[in-house]
């Protein structure tokens, strides 16, 4: 993902809130961060720690989204220096990728309007910096690291910078320009190292700077604590394409989250089933540098929002995905793993409710660090005007070597109406909460389908090993968390809360 400062006042950053924040990428599998050009070089906590748990680093130099007067001298020789100082400080880490020039310069020049007549010396400066000039200060200091102009760039400059033929590239037509999240599928780019899309963070973050009154999505205080102007208001359009309007504010922040983790699972389960033309995906952004409504995965205190869970799920080694397209259902398997893996896919058409309507048992292989199809079916049989609303497609990911009181390696579900027309009821969620080796262990079942179960401790900050997942019906998914200091099996039955899609509006 791309990282941003981490906050807005940065020696107030302690040594373990910033690890927490690098502790929580490896803990969903991220293996690279983008330091933003937008921001500024980290101290030498922030490298220790990627170095430590094994992420690497794209550094950006810090220019950013904007016009640098790279044809005055003393300004040049500014630059020079500290190119030179931040180089040979970071050069021998373990962690360094790369060195990217700038941040969207490139793309400013071609798509922006900033080349016009006036501004043509500025362009050749810019050509001469980042093409020539920045790459043989790199080369002199490290010869060891690629650089990279710019990002985007296709790596010839001012030819199609944000392009798909090579290079990397930023996608905003699903934020920025209203674009449905199924836009992501017409992507193929190379490497993409930004796209994202909005939510609130949760609301015990809300609660440090919205009293009860201001708790409105158009309320100045939640107007404010929003980078993007009209970010409320593009997060409440695509919302409503996929929900129904939420009864209360509560409901209205957990369906932002849950909207913002669908999009971007989209878009990178897309983009993991075409590794053979996308090397790589970096969501837009990993963190905050103040609580605010914005693309983050974790909040500025640190808090999982529902992306940071689905990022487990949607960077495992092992991802399985469906690709759907009713009333067609297509499974695909993805590696990341050094060698080849083999088990099954079982999956099942079944009503709301949990009855069967057709299921299969298929054997999945994938090769090593490859995509396989494991079936591709086609329900039409099934499906009319009125069935379409109450059907979901499961599929589960289990090992050759499963026992009969295993449970799957993945779960994945697919439907053929939107979320807010399906026809849910009360899922009376169960949830059985036992003590196991200090951990608490909540076995959770339901009688119809849980759209999207939300747990969480009243009163306690705790990360799951699994939340914000489908729960299908008739069938026990397990999580764990930390038992909170000084609580007892008691206090932590009392403090369980499970939300889903079902409780967000009015029946």
């Amino acid at each position: 993902s791309d990282w941003i400062p981490a906050d807005s006042f940065p020696t107030r950053v302690t040594d373990a809130a910033l690890e927490d924040l690098i502790r929580s990428a490896a803990e969903t599998h991220q293996n690279m961060l983008r330091v933003w050009g937008g921001g500024f070089y980290e101290d030498e906590r922030f490298y220790d720690l990627c170095d430590r748990y094994g992420i690497l680093v794209w550094q950006d130099f810090v220019f950013s989204c904007s016009v640098y007067p790279l044809d005055e001298p003393d300004f040049l020789e500014n630059v020079r220096e500290e190119v030179i100082q931040n180089v040979r400080r970071l050069r021998h880490r373990a962690s360094l990728a790369l060195w990217c020039g700038n941040n969207e310069m490139e793309q400013g020049w071609v798509e922006w309007s900033w080349d016009t007549p006036d501004m043509r010396a500025l362009k050749a400066a810019y050509d001469r910096f980042f093409h020539h000039t920045l790459p043989a200060w790199c080369a002199a200091e490290d010869p060891d690291h690629a650089y990279w102009p710019s990002s985007p760039s296709s790596d010839t400059p001012f030819k199609s910078p944000n392009g798909q033929v090579q290079g990397d590239a930023h996608y905003w037509d699903v934020w920025h320009g209203r674009k449905p999240f199924t836009a992501y599928r017409n992507q193929f780019p190379r490497f993409m190292s930004e796209f994202g899309f909005q939510a609130l963070p949760p609301f015990e973050t809300i609660r440090t700077f919205a009293e009860e009154p201001d708790r409105n999505m158009t309320s100045y205080i939640m107007e404010q604590h929003q980078k993007n102007a009209s970010g409320n208001t593009l997060i409440m359009t695509q919302m409503l394409e996929t929900f129904r309007l939420p009864k209360d504010f509560e409901s209205l922040v957990y369906l932002s989250m849950v909207l913002q983790a669908e999009g971007i699972r989209y878009g990178v389960e897309h983009w993991r089933r075409h590794t053979d033309r996308v090397s790589g995906t970096l969501y837009w952004q990993l963190n905050d540098c103040w609580p605010v409504a914005s693309w983050s995965s974790l909040d500025y205190f640190g808090r999982w929002k529902a992306l940071h869970y689905a990022a487990r799920r949607f960077y495992a080694p092992l991802l399985l995905s469906i690709e759907d397209a009713p009333p067609r259902q297509s499974i695909y398997l993805s590696s990341d793993l050094g060698q080849e893996w083999e088990g099954s896919v079982r999956w099942a058409l079944t009503a709301l409710d949990g009855r069967v309507l057709a299921e299969g048992d298929e054997v999945a292989a994938v090769r090593p660090s490859g995509v396989t199809c494991v079936a591709e079916l086609d329900f039409s049989p099934f499906l009319d005007l009125d069935t379409h609303r109450d059907l979901v497609f499961v599929a589960e990911l289990w090992p050759a070597d499963s026992r009969p009181d295993d449970s799957p390696l993945a779960l994945q579900t697919a439907f053929f109406a939107p979320t807010k027309h399906l026809s849910l009821v009360d899922p009376q969620v169960d949830a059985q909460v036992s003590l196991q080796d200090r951990l608490l262990a909540i076995d959770l079942s339901a009688r119809s389908l849980a759209r999207l179960v939300e747990c969480s401790l009243e009163g306690a900050d705790v990360v799951f090993s699994d939340n914000y997942f489908d729960l299908p019906a008739r069938r026990t998914i397990r999580v764990t968390a930390p038992l909170p200091a000084g609580w007892d099996l008691a206090a932590a039955r009392s403090a369980l809360r499970i939300r889903s899609v079902y409780d967000t509006y009015a029946h």
